[in-house]
Order: structure tokens, then sequence, then C-alpha cells
């Protein structure tokens, strides 16, 4: 295995003051990063990422991380033998697959992102929608047109939901307190249940709620991701930036540097 080239001590100081201005014009802010689940495919990927925000906090940014992760659920209902149906593209999540899908998201990749950016210095609280009953959601409903009648139809997709009233509370009581907020995308129903909601409209809505930047490391599946941008801009979001995840220090490159390696989008 090669070694990276060495870099001299004046570029590395060059570097580091050349961020400067970009640390004070994000002094403060919030910036919510979604991770998408193909981006933390690979251990070290997901080490340096968690290194990067453990990195924004210490410059006096407040990073809020919301991750996916449909390729590990994937994996963990293939591994169990349950075979999931999909309608309109969409996968149906009814009741013995949402438990799979909590499992995955609220347990094993929420922690080992949690671990990852306190392994990197950093004090990472893991949560989830339902946690402080932070984001309560409706049932999803999705229409397909039939090619051949060109009749409308109701697409029953399960347990999948859609944000309906975010309560930031709960966030409040750990933004700018060195905490970082690791949050999966699962949210509350009216009575107490489980709806499981697309990563991308989960971290617009969080940013929404909030009035902040929204900085989506993502990649794939751009229609929801373009929908979202477009929600977090009308509810008062600064601006929304797509970058690819599985581009090293993507974060960085973005926040940090004037090389932006994203589609910015911006009121």
């Amino acid at each position: 295995m090669s070694k990276a080239p060495k870099i001299d001590p004046q570029t590395i100081a060059r570097i580091l003051s050349e961020a400067l201005p970009h640390m004070q014009r994000y002094d403060e802010e919030i910036v919510v990063v979604k991770y998408g689940g193909h981006a933390m495919g690979q251990e070290q990927m997901a080490r340096d990422f968690a290194r990067d925000i453990v990195l924004l906090e210490q410059t006096a940014i407040n990073p809020v991380v919301v991750h996916g992760g449909g390729p590990q659920i994937e994996a963990m209902l293939k591994q169990l033998g349950i075979k999931s149906e999909f309608a309109a593209g969409l996968r149906i999540t009814d009741a013995k697959t949402v438990e799979i899908v909590e499992m995955v998201l609220a347990g094993s990749i929420n922690k080992q992102i949690v671990g990852y950016i306190n392994a990197a210095g950093g004090k990472a609280i893991g949560l989830c929608g339902k946690d402080g009953d932070m984001v309560r959601a409706r049932k999803m409903k999705r229409t397909v047109v039939d090619p051949g009648s060109n009749i409308e139809r109701v697409v029953d997709l399960g347990f999948v939901g859609e944000p309906e009233k975010v309560d930031s509370t709960i966030l409040s009581q750990l933004i700018g307190r060195e905490m970082i907020p690791v949050l999966a995308p699962l949210a509350t129903s009216a009575t107490g249940g489980t709806f499981n909601v697309n990563a991308d409209t989960f971290a617009g809505a969080i940013a929404g709620a909030l009035k902040l930047i929204a900085d989506g490391t993502i990649s794939g599946g751009m229609i929801p991701k373009v929908e979202t941008c477009i929600y977090a801009l009308d509810q008062g979001v600064e601006g929304v930036v797509i970058v690819d995840g599985k581009v090293p220090h993507a974060v960085l490159l973005e926040l940090l540097t004037d090389h932006g390696v994203g589609t910015l989008m911006h009121r």
C-alpha cells in the first residue's frame, strides 16, 4: 500500500489559513449533514466522515447528522429471508419489515456512527424522530398511473410516513453544548407507532424546523433529494448543497474551502 504524498508544513499552514473566512461564515451556525447509506459502506470512509464532523464541531459549527441505511436494511432483510414487495419503485414496509428497519436504523447504524464520532474525540448522541416526540409523521400516500388504462390508483406503502410536525426541543438542548446529534430517520405516528421516513425528507424537515443550513452528503435517487431541497428552502433554510458522500472529505471541501464539490441551491 503506497503512502500518501508528504505535504510540507508551509502548505499545511496556508491551507489552514485559507479556511478562516469559511469558519467565520459558519461560526455558530447549525449545519444538517445527511449521510447516505451508500456512503457508509467502507469503514475507513465512515471513520473519516466522523472525524470531519468532529472537526466541524471544533471550529464552532454545530453539525446535526441525519443518516440513511437502505443498503444495510436490504442486507438484513435478505439475511433474515424476508422478501420485500415494491410498488411504484418504493418498498412496501409491512409490520415485520418496519421492525427490521427500526432495528437497523436506530440500532446498528446509528450507534456505529455515534461510536466513530466519539472515537474521533466528539460527543455524539444517537436519537431518532421518536425520541422526545421530535418528528411526528402521517402515513404517506402515493398514486401511480396504470400505463395501459391510464387510470390513477393509490398505493399503500404500509408503515412509511412523511413528516407532519417537528418539535426541535430536544435538539435545542443539545446544540451549542459540544454535543453532536446523530438522527435515524424514524418518526412516531399519532398513536405512538413507528413510521419509516425517507432520510432526505427527514433531513429537510429537521433543517426546516431549525431554519439552518443543510448540507446533504448523498448519492443516488436524486428526485427525493431535489424535492427535499425545495421544501427546506421554502421552510427558511439558508442554502442546501448536494454532494457525493463518497468523495473523501466532501463536507470539509464544501464548507471550509473555496473548492465547493456539490450542487448549491439557495433562496
